[in-house]
């Protein structure tokens, strides 16, 4: 099974999409509006707690997707797998619940794969994305958080919600430190994912 690559040197393998740019989904086309939703996630990690808000205006399948799962009980017991300082932090990949299965973590998904909608909004800190492999019709269920502010992955991955609370968790899981794989050194938890009315969010 393919790794779902986000890596800067994974970047280099993207230059491939100018190939298959007939592939490309055309939601980028749409207009963009500040339409977010009135549930948030809550992501309750080692580390602390952060929020994050959803754009189902130009990412209707994703949010509904990570909406699911996390109504699922899918997310709780992960970790975040791979850090890269400046860049960003991903999980969501179910095999992180189990030690035993470090040789796999980055391959795991949910058993089915999502189309992208790719979209104007801009990879910067905070915004909630979707990991994939090469294949861009290929996310399942690992996501990341920008850390910094990695616009060339505008229009070749799926953004689709930002933080609102809890960028001091962001920024202590994105300095942990790490080693081989970007593999942080000590486990990132994630305790739980839940969806809430934004209204309970304080």
């Amino acid at each position: 099974m393919k790794k779902f690559l986000l890596s800067l040197a994974a970047v280099v393998s993207l230059c491939g999409f100018s190939a298959q740019a007939e592939d490309k989904p055309k939601n980028e086309d749409k207009p963009v509006s500040n339409t977010t939703t009135d549930e948030v996630a809550v992501i309750t990690t080692t580390q602390g707690e952060m929020v994050l808000e959803f754009w189902p205006d130009v990412a209707p399948g994703h949010v509904e997707n990570f909406k699911k799962l996390a109504k699922q009980g899918f997310y709780d017991g992960t970790a975040f797998h791979r850090v890269i300082k400046g860049f960003m932090v991903q999980g969501g990949d179910p095999l992180t619940k189990d030690e035993s299965q470090q040789s796999r973590w980055g391959t795991g998904d949910p058993g089915y794969k999502i189309k992208a909608e790719f979209n104007n909004k801009s990879h910067t800190r905070g915004v909630l994305s979707m990991a994939r492999s090469n294949d861009p019709n290929s996310a399942g269920s690992q996501f990341f958080i920008c850390h910094g502010d990695p616009t060339f992955l505008d229009g070749q991955y799926t953004a689709f919600g930002k933080l609102i609370k809890g960028d001091d968790v962001l920024e202590k899981i994105a300095t942990t430190p790490t080693g081989a794989n970007d593999r942080p050194a000590t486990r990132q938890g994630v305790t739980s994912v839940k969806i809430v009315p934004r209204s309970e969010v304080k």
